[in-house]
């Protein structure tokens, strides 16, 4: 299991090319099954993966 920090680094290391592929959203659940259920980064980011998918679609 991931720490925060290393989930937090390897998300902005995943998006920071700004390409939303298949790859790039299976890659970020990936991540987000490394953190606790509870853990307030996870929604966080749970939020943020959710707002990308609605990007790439208008795309």
């Amino acid at each position: 299991m991931l720490t925060e920090r290393e989930v937090s680094s390897s998300w902005r290391n995943l998006f920071k090319d700004r390409n939303l592929s298949d790859e790039t959203f299976a890659k970020a659940e990936a991540l987000l099954e490394e953190l606790r259920p509870e853990s307030p980064l996870r929604h966080r980011l749970g939020g943020e993966l959710e707002e990308l998918r609605k990007l790439a679609v208008a795309k």
